[in-house]
């Protein structure tokens, strides 16, 4: 490997920084509007960054506890620690910027240019999200390894990184989750069931939380989860690949996966190469749906990732040529590609195909079938997603043990740009119908962001699905890299089924889902209560608000989200950073080990699981409100939006914490293995 190939992944990574920022000034040339529509939007975006900010500030204190933690033990792991976390602060940030700049963009185009142009607008707003993600993940990674690179003990300072990534990323997806929820379960039920009142509806005092909970939630929220599974595959790789040379029989390893031309060195090189590959793919990828936005937004969105995906595996095949690594490599790359789209079609399947109808006609019987039914979906849905990942595991073991399930991994993640582009689409349309509402601006304008919002739903709930599934085959990948560091320094360790240690963990790693779910479930249910009482106060106290004669103190309803959100998001993190490194110190690293595989296994089932009931529930819906089985304001559309009410925090709270809840205890554990003794 060339000594100056090392500088790719950082480079294009500042070349996607410029691309997106590019994209960005397209965008913020276009008309921002003014008087309402200008005075709602900045209520949102104003609102969106006051939480990021206090959000971040509370985060710093938690950050600094750690990684004056981490000085003690590794000054170079500790700096890679913060770059880590600020890197995932900045991505966020940015993301939340520019959403918040594109929502009343997209209000506007489809007001006065019509569909095309509100669809261009929607998706470069999230591409620039989906651009800096990918972007600025290949900087910070790229960037220590230039340094730090080389060796397997030089390489264990990146793995400081991954955890400041995954640090920040619980909290987003956390804090963010109970923000958005609070305010979606909150303004549903007082303002649909209660007073009889349209969604979006400018009465409503929650509607402004709501849509500034759209963006904390699933823009920097799921920003942040994609991005810890994208380094965290990256940093696992490299991990596996430097600990080759140094265990019993990694040599003959080696050799199977390199020819004459290839290195050691290589190997580690290769997640990098892949996601550098898989960034210039997902700009070619937005550049294509922005060619085909004059299609249908789901032809065009379609097109746009399929072509990326293709492109990449492609390239992928000439990257591992031309570094001198055999090509039975690249068939791990097409196994994780394959993988992540069959997971997003079983997805998309399971919440808008003829499952979720079933839902919707399960309402004209009441709530409880509508309940019964969304359950058994979401309990279904697990099945075909873990036998994709179950047969990834095989395929791509097969072709490079367990070096091959990490690249797998990795080209799930690498064209995260676009994947991530189409994802951050879904909150900036569903704000721009949000906007087009409360601005009165006609049932016209209205119909094309409905549209929007409509594939939004969709492509919300398959990122949803490829998010699991990623974070499913990343975590995966760092337990493998746990298992070979603590190895290399016990080489007593090893892990039985039949050790009782074992079993042990394992048992203490299922609880953990379960114990943060019912924690996360809590915190909306709490919080939604005091927004409820916010709201029905409102209603009762101001005169004419009803009537639509006076305005709702909306500032109010933010600031109980955002306080919510805050004081509940830290026991969740506590247990995710605290329970693997007590559980490693106090019980040892072979219950360590088990507690990964027990958390692993029941994060995916619960996540799957809730993640699918959620959102068959919240298409069902909208099924119903297209006129089906009675249309809006019937028995059967009240029985579906108590539903979508108990699928809101299951979907879009509890079930993405539980992706961030298994990275963090993997990444920790796999910075805390070097320290452990058998």
């Amino acid at each position: 490997m060339h000594s100056l190939s090392v500088y790719i992944a950082p480079l294009l990574g500042i070349a996607g920084l410029f691309f997106a920022f590019m994209i960005y000034r397209v965008i913020t040339r276009q008309s921002g509007g003014d008087g309402q529509v200008a005075a709602i939007a900045n209520q949102i975006h104003h609102g969106a960054m006051a939480f990021m900010r206090r959000e971040i500030q509370l985060i710093a204190i938690f950050a600094v506890v750690v990684g004056v933690f981490l000085l003690f033990q590794d000054p170079w792991v500790s700096l890679a620690f913060f770059l880590g976390a600020i890197a995932s602060s900045i991505a966020g940030l940015i993301g939340m910027y520019t959403a918040t700049k594109a929502n009343v963009r997209t209000t506007l185009a489809a007001h006065e240019k019509g569909p095309n142009q509100a669809l261009t607008t929607a998706f470069l707003g999230g591409s620039i999200m989906g651009i800096t993600v990918a972007s600025m993940g290949l900087l910070g990674v790229g960037g220590l390894f230039v340094f730090f690179g080389k060796t397997e003990a030089d390489t264990h300072v990146i793995h400081g990184f991954a955890m400041g990534a995954s640090l920040v990323a619980i909290f987003f997806r956390v804090g963010g989750g109970i923000f958005t929820k609070a305010a979606d379960v909150g303004a549903d039920l007082v303002g649909k069931l209660e007073s009889g009142i349209p969604e979006d509806d400018p009465r409503n005092p929650g509607v402004i939380a709501d849509n500034v909970g759209d963006n904390v939630g699933d823009v920097a929220g799921m920003g942040s989860d994609l991005f810890e599974s994208y380094c965290n595959s990256m940093i696992a790789t490299m991990a596996i690949a430097a600990s080759l040379s140094a265990e019993v029989g990694g040599e003959s390893v080696l050799q199977a996966l390199i020819h004459d031309s290839g290195t050691a060195s290589s190997l580690i090189f290769l997640p990098l190469a892949l996601a550098s590959t898989g960034l210039i793919c997902s700009l070619g990828g937005v550049a294509i749906v922005n060619r085909f936005a004059s299609a249908a937004p789901e032809k065009a969105l379609r097109i746009g990732t399929i072509s990326a995906a293709s492109a990449f595996v492609l390239a992928s095949l000439l990257v591992i040529q031309l570094l001198g690594i055999s090509t039975s490599v690249w068939f791990c790359v097409l196994t994780g590609t394959g993988g992540g789209v069959l997971i997003g079609a079983a997805t998309e399947h399971y919440t808008g195909g003829k499952p979720m109808r079933d839902i919707a006609k399960s309402s004209e019987t009441g709530v409880a079938t509508v309940m019964i039914s969304g359950l058994a979906v979401g309990m279904q849905s697990v099945v075909l997603p873990l036998l994709t990942v179950s047969g990834i595991l095989i395929a791509a073991s097969h072709f490079a043990g367990l070096y091959g399930v990490a690249v797998a991994a990795v080209g799930m993640l690498a064209t995260i740009g676009i994947t991530m582009s189409i994802d951050a689409y879904g909150p900036v349309a569903d704000n721009a119908g949000g906007i087009a509402e409360m601005s009165g601006l006609g049932s016209k304008t209205r119909e094309i962001t409905d549209k929007l919002d409509e594939v939004g739903n969709t492509t919300a709930a398959i990122g949803k699905g490829f998010a699991i599934g990623a974070a499913s085959l990343a975590s995966l990948a760092i337990i493998a890299a746990y298992v070979k560091v603590v190895s290399a320094n016990n080489p007593d360790f090893v892990l039985l089924l039949s050790d009782p240690l074992v079993l042990t963990g394992i048992f203490l790693g299922g609880l953990a889902p379960f114990l943060v779910s019912s924690i996360t479930m809590n915190a909306v249910g709490e919080s939604a209560a005091e927004m409820i009482e916010e709201i029905r106060r409102q209603f009762r106290e101001i005169p004419g608000l009803l009537d639509g004669d006076a305005d709702p103190d909306s500032e109010r309803c933010i600031k109980i989200a955002t306080n919510a959100a805050l004081k509940r998001m830290f026991l969740p993190a506590a247990i995710a950073v605290l329970l693997p490194v007590i559980v490693g110190f106090v019980l040892g690293p072979v219950v360590l080990g088990g507690l990964l595989v027990g958390a692993l296994l029941g994060c995916v089932l619960l996540a799957l699981m809730m993640a699918n009931s959620g959102g068959a529930w919240d298409n069902a819906k909208k099924y119903i409100e297209k006129g089906n089985f009675g249309g809006k304001n019937s028995d059967a559309h009240h029985a579906c939006v108590v539903g979508d009410t108990v699928g809101d925090p299951l979907k879009d709270t509890s079930g993405p914490s539980m992706n961030i809840l298994i990275n963090v205890m993997a990444i920790v554990s796999l910075v805390i293995a070097p320290m452990l003794s058998t």
